[in-house]
């Protein structure tokens, strides 16, 4: 006859050394322990994330324009924009990206007056 403490004993220990086994362990009271390091942190906010690199994306796109438009100057920079108009979709969005707008404009001319 088995004793029937002894099977749930041995049912224990064999959950422990499963347990072992698959990494897990025990750890003391207040101890960073391996729960502490696998335990699933908070997502972050990715959206901020993704507005905070279209923003810097369209910041350095409106710069290089301003740099441009500087270098080539105003007439040479609108006739070759002017140019990709003429083309086929491709540059037609590009076209598109590269007008003037505004903040280009004003960005050209602080340009202009750092580098004169």
């Amino acid at each position: 006859m088995a004793d029937r403490n002894l099977e749930e004993f041995q049912g224990r220990v064999g959950r422990i050394a499963r347990a072992h086994k698959a990494g897990y362990g025990f750890e003391a009271k207040g101890a960073l322990g391996m729960s502490y390091y696998t335990a699933r942190r908070p997502k972050r906010r990715r959206r901020f994330h993704l507005l905070l690199t279209l923003f810097l994306v369209a910041a350095v796109v409106v710069g290089i324009k301003a740099g441009i438009r500087v270098s080539l100057g105003d007439d040479s920079y609108d006739a070759r924009v002017a140019a990709l108009r003429d083309g086929d979709a491709l540059d037609q969005l590009g076209a598109s990206v590269l007008q003037a707008d505004p903040v280009t404009l004003y960005l050209t001319e602080r340009l202009r007056g750092v580098l004169d």
